[in-house]
C-alpha cells in the first residue's frame, strides 16, 4: 500500500506540475499565470476539488499515440468563492496549446453537467489553440456538446467566460453563448478567422490584437464586457461579479449588511443635474449618490457609452441599473446602446435581479446610417427585454424623456412598477421646439416676426404638455419627488417589490428581434 501511495503522489505532482519546467518558463514569459495559478487566485484557499485529473486521450495518428499527457490540456473542478460554490474548467495551454480534442472535451461536458445538477455558477477560464487538428471532425464534435450545454444553461446558472489566451474560430462560440466575458489586454484575442486568414481572403494585414483584442472586444464589437490589464485584477473582479450573483435562477441575489443609511439624503443631486436639458452632467456621479457607499460595477464600460449598465447594491440588495449618459452623445439611444441594454435586462431578469432605470433621454439618435443598419429591429430589443422582463422594475425621470425612447426607457405604459419624476422632468412626444416647428409651422412661417410666433408657441406648448405634473396628473407617473429622497424611495419600493410574483402566458419561448 504505501508503495501505490508513493506511486499515485509522485503522479500528483507530476500532473500538477505540468509536461516540463520550460513549458512553464514559457508561460510566464508570455506574461501568462498557468491554468491553476489562474484557479488559486480565482477560488477561496485550499478549496478546489479537482476531477478527471488523470484523464488521456485515445487517439492516434500524426504522433498522438506517442503523446498523451495526464489532464489531456484542461483542469477541471469545483471550489468556493467567498464560500459559495462554484464549478471551473481551464485550459492548459503548455499541453497541446489548450486545443480541444475528444477527452479534452469529454472532461468539460462532464464539468458543465455537475454545475447545472448543483445549480451552482460555471467559470471558463480560457487560453486555447482551438479544435486539436489532429483529431478531425471528433473534436469539432466536442464544440458541439459545449455549445449545447451553453444554450441549455442560459438563464439557469451564471456563466462567465475569461479569455486569457488565444480563443479562435468555433471556440469563440462559447463565450459568446455565456452571459459576461471577460478579456485581459495583451494576451487575450478573440476572432473567428485569424490574420493569416484574413491576408488570405482579403489581402488585409492585421495583427492578432487589432482583429480580435480586448480593446477591440470591449470597446467595438461589444463582444467582452470587461477589460483587465492583467490576470490577478482580472480575476479578482470575477470573484467580485460572482459575490453580487444568485447561484441560480431559483434564488435571489445574496444581500449584503450596509452601513450606509437606507434614508440617507441624496443632498448633491440638487447641484449635480442642470436644470437645462441641453446642459450635460455625469450619470455616474448620480449612480454613486444613490447606491449604497457609492459603490457600482458597470458592465461593458467602453461600449454604446451612451447607455450605463451597472451592478450595485442599494439598501444591502442586488439590483441591476440601466441609466442614460448625458455626457455620450446625449444619451440618445442607438443600436449599441439598445443591444447593450437589452442584454443586461435579459440577464437581470433571468437571475432575479430587480431593475432601476434612470432616464434623461433626448430620443433615438438620428441618421441614414442607423436606419440602414437596423435600428428598428435592433432597437426593438431593448423594448421586448423590458416588457417581457418580470423582476421588480423602478423607473426614475430625471429630466427629459422624449418620443419612443421615454416608452422603450421602462415606462409605465410598457410595464414598470413604479415610475417617479423628479421636478425637472420633460416628458413628451419630441422637445418643445421641434413639436412647435411641426404643429405650427405654417402659422410660424406667415407670421410678420416668424421668430416671434416660434417662441411664443414653444412656451405655449411647454406650458401645456411639458409642464413637470402633466404625466402625474394623468397617472403615468406615480410620484414627483425631491431628488434628495430617490435613494430612500428606491430602497423603500425594493423592499415592497421584493416578493413579487408575475406570470408570463405558458409558450415555449418568445421570437424576440435579432
Amino acid at each position: 500500500m504505501h508503495e501505490r501511495l508513493d506511486e499515485l503522489a509522485a503522479l500528483q505532482r507530476e500532473v500538477a506540475d505540468g509536461p516540463d519546467p520550460s513549458a512553464t518558463q514559457r508561460q510566464h514569459a508570455r506574461g501568462k499565470l498557468t491554468v491553476r495559478e489562474r484557479i488559486e487566485l480565482l477560488l477561496d484557499k485550499d478549496s478546489f476539488t479537482e476531477i478527471e485529473g488523470l484523464r488521456r486521450h485515445r487517439a492516434t495518428g500524426f504522433g498522438l499515440e506517442a503523446k498523451r499527457p495526464h489532464g489531456d490540456g484542461v483542469v477541471t473542478g469545483w471550489g468556493t468563492v467567498e464560500g459559495r460554490q462554484v464549478f471551473v474548467f481551464g485550459h492548459d495551454f503548455r499541453i497541446f496549446g489548450g486545443a480541444l480534442g475528444e477527452a479534452h472535451a469529454q472532461k468539460i461536458h462532464k464539468i458543465m453537467d455537475m454545475a447545472e445538477a448543483a445549480g451552482a455558477p460555471l467559470v471558463a477560464l480560457s487560453d486555447g489553440a482551438g479544435a486539436r487538428i489532429q483529431e478531425g471532425v471528433t473534436a469539432l464534435a466536442g464544440y458541439g456538446g459545449i455549445f449545447t450545454r451553453n444554450v441549455r444553461m442560459s438563464g439557469v446558472i451564471p456563466q462567465i467566460s475569461v479569455i486569457l489566451g488565444p480563443c479562435a474560430g468555433g471556440a469563440a462560440y462559447s463565450p459568446a453563448l455565456t452571459d459576461f466575458v471577460f478579456m485581459v489586454r495583451g494576451t487575450a484575442q478573440m476572432y473567428i478567422t485569424g490574420p493569416d486568414v484574413v491576408h488570405a481572403v482579403t489581402g488585409e494585414q492585421v495583427s492578432h490584437d487589432e482583429l480580435g483584442g480586448g480593446d477591440v472586444h470591449s470597446a467595438r464589437s461589444g463582444v467582452s464586457t470587461f477589460l483587465h490589464d492583467d490576470e490577478e485584477s482580472c480575476l479578482a473582479d470575477v470573484r467580485h461579479l460572482l459575490s453580487m450573483l444568485p447561484a441560480n435562477n431559483r434564488e435571489l441575489p445574496p444581500d449584503e449588511d450596509s452601513d450606509d443609511p437606507w434614508d440617507r439624503s441624496g443632498d448633491a443631486l440638487v447641484n449635480l443635474v442642470p436644470a437645462n436639458p441641453h446642459q450635460a452632467y455625469d450619470m455616474r456621479r448620480v449612480i454613486e449618490e444613490l447606491t449604497d457607499d457609492g459603490d457600482y460595477f458597470e458592465l461593458h464600460e467602453r461600449w454604446a457609452p451612451n447607455l450605463l449598465t451597472a451592478l450595485a447594491r442599494l439598501g444591502g440588495q442586488v439590483v441591476g441599473i440601466v441609466a442614460n449618459q448625458p455626457m455620450a452623445g446625449a444619451g440618445a439611444l442607438d443600436i449599441a446602446a439598445s443591444e447593450k441594454g437589452a442584454r443586461f435586462v435579459q440577464f437581470c431578469d433571468s437571475f432575479n435581479i430587480p431593475l432601476v432605470t434612470l432616464v434623461d433621454v433626448p430620443g433615438f439618435l438620428p441618421g441614414t446610417d442607423q436606419e440602414h443598419d437596423g435600428i428598428i429591429r435592433r432597437g426593438a430589443k431593448l423594448l421586448y427585454a423590458y416588457c417581457n422582463a418580470t423582476v421588480p422594475r423602478v423607473q426614475v425621470i430625471l429630466r427629459k424623456a422624449y418620443g419612443g425612447a421615454y416608452i422603450v426607457m421602462d415606462s409605465r405604459s410598457i410595464g414598470c412598477d413604479l415610475s417617479f419624476a423628479w421636478p425637472t422632468n420633460e416628458i413628451a412626444v419630441m422637445g418643445a421646439e421641434g413639436a412647435a416647428g411641426v404643429v405650427f409651422r405654417r402659422e410660424i412661417a406667415a407670421a410678420d416676426d416668424p421668430d416671434l410666433a416660434r417662441a411664443r408657441r414653444v412656451a405655449e406648448y411647454k406650458r401645456e404638455l411639458m409642464h413637470p405634473y402633466y404625466a402625474a396628473e394623468r397617472g403615468l407617473v406615480d410620484d414627483v419627488i425631491d431628488p434628495r429622497r430617490t435613494r430612500e424611495l428606491l430602497i423603500k419600493s425594493m423592499r415592497m417589490l421584493r416578493t413579487k410574483h408575475a406570470q408570463l402566458p405558458e409558450r415555449k419561448h418568445g421570437n424576440q428581434p435579432v
